[in-house]
């Protein structure tokens, strides 16, 4: 047991009793955190800070996996669902939250005609899929970047264990910025494919005219064009990425930031298509779960009301323009470099011989989690990291990337390290 985090330490040993992984997301487990120099429990947040069961504070990058665009426990949000506690929480019938929120978020999303709701973005994307298939009579699906948990696309990842092959043979992989990837699935499964799913950006920038090829190339094979916005989704602009971007997808999905992380999904898209789920299941108890609907609106209200992508915008560009001056500064182009959105940002860690990237990532979370920055090495923004939060990360990276350089040139990074080091758990970007 580490002394900073013996209480950690002690709950995961319980909950591992309990619960396979000890947590419900792999993303927030043990496999992403390198034992005796992480956390493992947060008790609580406020704004861009949150507390571990062991009572160190730490500014929040992560941002609950990008969740949270406001902060936590922001008082807009948290007041619309108090007030929405106190007349309850699910009903037999539907709660006129449902179609307010779905018009709000039709008044702000090129695309949306229509709208569903679930609880997780692999709810949406499933969703999504499901009606392609129903509106095509097709089977197969092209897919690019990380799509959830269900079988139609997990089984297209190293983490297949469970997926019957019959399911996995359904699902194949193209390349961001390589339309010649995605044309050759349209010409090796000729009118099979029932939909192209992609997240319109992840750590690159689409290419000029990359967007605008996927989708003349699903409508030209008669594919229906999903735009994962899980992420990019009330992030990148109000009305995500294809407004950004200026390319309109047939149906999007949304999820973690159109809450600010309380948990509700979106299928969102033509009234032609989504009008077919009437027909086929796509139904849940708390679909209409009345607190993250509460929440929902009050977010976009809020994203309406204030400069909130504006601010994060801005600060993530300080981020990355600090970054590269730091990089520059010192000469280490071969060890890191940057990409991404400024509201969700990456450092990335390279391979240097003789040490992965994950070795070079252990030594750097042991560092910044031991300086008070809960990282993993993205920028996922929030409206409530302000300068003052800026200065605390950029006197820890001030710190950290110099000692890993240090390290690397050195020889010594082994030796630095308090821990094992992490191991990769799947690549989908």
């Amino acid at each position: 047991m580490s002394k900073r985090y013996n209480l950690s330490e002690q709950y995961l040993d319980r909950a591992l009793k309990s619960i396979p992984l000890g947590s419900q997301t792999f993303s927030k487990s043990r496999t992403q955190y390198p034992f005796g120099v992480s956390p493992y429990f947060i008790e609580k947040g406020d704004g861009c800070y949150v507390w571990d069961v062991d009572g160190h504070r730490y500014l929040d990058m992560i941002g609950s996996l990008a969740a949270l665009t406001l902060g936590h426990n922001d008082r807009y949000v948290t007041e619309a669902v108090t007030r929405q506690l106190q007349d309850g929480v699910i009903f037999s019938l539907p709660h006129p939250l449902e179609f307010k929120v779905a018009e709000k978020l039709i008044s702000l999303v090129p695309c949306a005609e229509r709208v569903r709701f679930g609880k997780n973005g692999s709810d949406a994307t499933a969703g999504a899929i499901r009606v392609s298939r129903a509106f095509t009579g097709r089977d197969h699906v092209a897919v690019c970047g990380y799509h959830g948990w269900q079988d139609w696309y997990i089984g297209s990842t190293a983490r297949y264990l469970g997926v019957p092959q019959a399911t996995r043979d359904l699902t194949h992989t193209f390349m961001y910025n390589d339309l010649e990837s995605l044309k050759k699935i349209f010409e090796n499964f000729p009118d099979q494919i029932a939909a192209v799913i992609l997240e319109p950006m992840n750590v690159s920038e689409p290419a000029p005219g990359f967007l605008e090829g996927v989708k003349e190339l699903a409508h030209s094979y008669g594919a229906v064009l999903i735009f994962d916005e899980t992420i990019t989704g009330f992030r990148y602009s109000k009305g995500g990425a294809q407004e950004l971007f200026g390319v309109k997808p047939d149906l999007a999905t949304f999820g973690k930031g159109l809450a600010n992380g309380y948990p509700v999904s979106a299928v969102a898209g033509r009234a032609d298509i989504m009008q077919l789920m009437e027909e086929i299941f796509f139904s849940f108890t708390f679909g209409g779960e009345t607190l993250s609907l509460a929440a929902s609106l009050a977010t976009m209200e809020k994203l309406e009301s204030e400069p909130v992508l504006e601010t994060i915008a801005r600060q993530g560009g300080k981020i990355l323009s600090y970054l590269g001056d730091k990089i520059s500064q010192l000469k280490a182009e071969d060890v890191f470099t940057t990409a991404g959105h400024p509201s969700w940002s990456f450092l990335i860690i390279k391979d240097v011989a003789p040490y992965t990237s994950w070795e070079i990532k252990t030594l750097f979370m042991q560092e910044m989690l031991s300086r008070g920055v809960l990282t993993i090495g993205t920028h996922n923004m929030m409206y409530a990291h302000d300068d003052q939060a800026l200065d605390l990360l950029f006197s820890a990276y001030d710190e950290v990337l110099p000692l890993l350089v240090n390290a690397i040139r050195s020889n010594t990074l082994r030796e630095q390290l308090r821990c094992e080091s992490l191991q990769p758990l799947f690549k989908v970007r």
